[in-house]
């Protein structure tokens, strides 16, 4: 009730926002549709000390972590609240592009760093689609409208253009990161290859600014008062009772299967 009463001076609040799971356009992962009413409340509910971001992401979709970190970094600057970032198992790939949008970044001990880098993945069936005789049967207009068909042999031109497309979300991911880390960031090319670092190498990396828990961390720096107003992605009853099972399991399949390639 303090905030009621005039003349005394309320307790400090930290607006907390959790990013769980793989970025994607699906729905199913984190999304700018979804997280950008959270985000939104975060920073202009009341006059938050700071927002902090709970990230445990083995990454995802490039546009999705562009457009969630955008939305951070321009709340941050419209209302003049300071985001620190607090990684738990990992911040990989589009996960650290989330981090960079912290002014400041903690690690645990443990927590996975980076994978700075983009990769496309599928499948090639024309071997198999042959072996049982069928015939697959495509029609197009525009000679570039097929590409990368996994039912078709792979096109070494098609190839090309997919790598010049991958090399320019890679040059777009690390002017992000430079931006955001400045002078902290060590020289060292080894950042953008793809490979990770383990919390106290990533802090002398310059990838993370120190070793640091949310609680604790915040308790220090706003004193033992300092309360913590949660913010996330509200589910609908339908979500909640598994009307949404099918989606839920496939979520939960890519999801795993994004943090196994972080061992976890």
């Amino acid at each position: 009730m303090k905030h009621l009463i005039p003349f005394i001076k309320s307790d400090p609040v930290v607006a907390v926002i959790r990013l769980q799971g793989s970025i994607s356009n699906s729905s199913r992962g984190l999304d700018d549709i979804s997280l950008g009413p959270v985000i939104e409340r975060a920073f202009s509910r009341g006059k938050p000390a700071a927002v902090a971001l709970e990230i445990n992401s083995p990454g995802g979709s490039a546009v999705q972590s562009s457009l969630i970190a955008a939305r951070i970094r321009r709340l941050s600057k419209e209302k003049k609240v300071p985001v620190l970032a607090f990684v738990e198992d990992v911040a990989a790939s589009g996960g650290y592009w989330l981090a960079c949008a912290a002014d400041e970044i903690f690690v645990d001990r443990g927590s996975i760093v980076g994978s700075i880098g983009v990769i496309a993945a599928s499948f090639g069936l024309h071997d198999a689609i042959s072996r049982y005789g069928v015939e697959r049967r495509v029609h197009t207009a525009g000679e570039s409208k097929s590409m990368l068909d996994p039912f078709k042999p792979e096109d070494p031109a098609d190839v090309a253009r997919l790598e010049t497309w991958l090399a320019e979300l890679h040059a777009y991911f690390i002017d992000h990161v430079k931006l955001r880390r400045g002078a902290r960031l060590h020289d060292n090319p080894a950042h953008f290859t793809g490979e990770v670092w383990i919390g106290q190498k990533a802090v002398e990396q310059g990838l993370a600014d120190g070793i640091g828990h949310l609680v604790p961390l915040l308790k220090s720096r706003f004193g033992d008062k300092v309360r913590l107003r949660r913010y996330g992605v509200r589910k609908s009853l339908f979500q909640r009772f598994g009307a949404r099972l099918l989606g839920d399991a496939l979520g939960t399949i890519e999801d795993r299967a994004a943090f196994a390639r972080f061992g976890l």
